[in-house]
């Protein structure tokens, strides 16, 4: 990159970006600020503006440290806003990331006053939620602006495949069948082998994190061993029965991509049949188990087998670009079985938690898909850098990391989660977000499967500290 695009110290187009994701994380971690300020009652600590005198009573002094924090944090932050906004205007740049810039200042100073108000006149003084509402569309705005200057700066026109390719014909005859070692030991654990990677151990583990985060919300402290125990148990079985109908519907496909090839069912190590039989076995234990528990953590455990294996497998990833965002609610299902397992119900933390899966999905499957494109075009499956390109996955992947972080806002506004949770977010959002970055530069394969490992790391981390939150703190 030029050095003399941007007024120094910025310089660079990389030090611009990482100026703006800088900014947007700043104002991110403002918004969890305030929330805590909000949620613990700490804004009636301070009544006066901009200082903070000190109260009389002398136990409402943490909830003055943290009404200062949130003020010392607005300052540096707004200080980010502007300094991100005058490198813009001086340097070279889109007019669309100038604007947007020039719009997310003015809107923090309009959100500054409204702080104002509120804490000088009280909350009742504005319309309540507005003082969030316009942090959240500041930083909209900057990371709007980030993605569109990433794309500026390191996209191109011609990465896409118009329109998604057909199926490439298979090169050869299908394999001949695996040949089973002579050992009676060994080919019955080979068997045992293909039956289990065919259930995708590998989701597993983070799908059951979910639900433990979901029954954890709903219970806290007072959550049930058995309760735990069914609900894992059941989500497993349900995940590879989900697994297994995937194997079966897509063994000709995979015999055309790389990194599937060599699956139980694609090398016929496995009969159809069989594959079939342990589906539907593992489905009906799986409700089975559920049923132990209630009827509808049963129900939404065959609607999330069903998703996966029929909506999912059959009509959304075949024959829509968009089969990764829809695709999500298979994901997110298991937040509402956690905590229908425990309620028998549905309640709005739990509609929060599936949300933030919901979003998190396209931001963590496009990494990979961008990792595999060749592949994916090879098998016929329109994934967005197939379709669209590689620039236009590597922006949505910074949209989609930015509605996640917001997600996560709106979850801990509904629940009582914490400074754990809130700093989990803060740190690992921030961690994923630079990584997206690093990719729209670097645009390897090394840098997508960074940014994959990186989402993981993300949820994983973010699903942990619920837990934590929700049962100890």
């Amino acid at each position: 990159m030029a050095s003399d695009t941007l007024p120094r110290p910025i310089g660079t187009r990389t030090r611009f970006s990482g100026l703006l994701a800088a900014t947007a994380l700043g104002i991110y971690l403002l918004l969890v600020v305030g929330a805590t300020t909000s949620l613990t009652g700490a804004g009636s600590a301070c009544s006066t503006w901009p200082l903070c005198h000190t109260p009389t009573d002398p136990l409402s002094q943490t909830e003055l440290a943290i009404a200062w924090g949130h003020r010392l944090a607005a300052v540096l932050v707004g200080l980010l806003v502007v300094a991100s906004t005058v490198a813009a205007w001086a340097g070279d740049v889109t007019a669309r990331v100038r604007y947007a810039l020039a719009a997310g200042v003015a809107l923090y100073g309009v959100q500054v006053g409204v702080g104002a108000v509120t804490a000088t006149m009280g909350p009742a003084a504005i319309a309540p939620g507005l003082h969030l509402t316009l942090g959240l569309v500041v930083f909209t705005v900057v990371v709007l602006a980030l993605a569109w200057d990433l794309e500026a700066t390191t996209g191109g026109n011609d990465d896409a495949i118009e329109p998604a390719p057909e199926p490439a014909p298979l090169e050869d005859e299908p394999a001949p069948p695996r040949e089973l070692p002579s050992s009676p030991l060994a080919r019955t654990k080979l068997t045992a082998a293909a039956y289990f990677e065919m259930m995708k151990p590998r989701l597993m583990w983070l799908l059951c994190l979910v639900a433990a985060a979901g029954m954890a919300l709903a219970a806290g402290p007072a959550l049930d061993l058995y309760t735990v125990v069914a609900t894992l148990g059941g989500g497993v079985l349900a995940i590879g029965a989900s697994g297994t109908f995937n194997n079966v519907l897509e063994r000709d496909i995979d015999r055309r991509m790389s990194r599937t090839e060599d699956r139980p069912l694609a090398t016929d190590l496995v009969p159809v049949r069989n594959a079939v039989l342990f589906g539907l076995f593992l489905t009906g234990a799986s409700v089975s188990v559920f049923l132990t528990i209630n009827a509808l953590a049963a129900a939404l455990g065959l609607a999330a087998i069903l998703f996966y294996s029929v909506v999912y497998t059959l009509l959304l990833k075949p024959h829509t670009v968009q089969n990764t965002v829809i695709g999500g609610a298979a994901g997110a299902l298991p937040a509402l079985i956690g905590w229908a397992a425990v309620t028998n119900e549905i309640g709005i933390p739990a509609l929060a938690l599936a949300g933030l899966i919901f979003l998190w999905t396209p931001a963590h499957f496009y990494n990979l898909a961008l990792a595999y494109r060749e592949d994916y075009a090879r098998g016929g499956f329109p994934m967005m850098p197939v379709v669209r390109g590689e620039t236009t996955t590597r922006k949505h992947i910074v949209y989609y990391i930015a509605a996640t972080l917001a997600g996560a806002i709106g979850l801990a506004w509904v629940t009582d989660l914490g400074v754990l949770y809130a700093a989990t977010v803060v740190v690992f959002g921030g961690v994923f977000l630079w990584a997206a970055v690093r990719l729209h530069f670097e645009q390897t394969e090394a840098a997508a499967f960074r940014a994959f490992h990186a989402s993981n790391a993300f949820l994983g981390t973010v699903l942990v500290a619920i837990f934590v939150d929700a049962m100890v703190l």
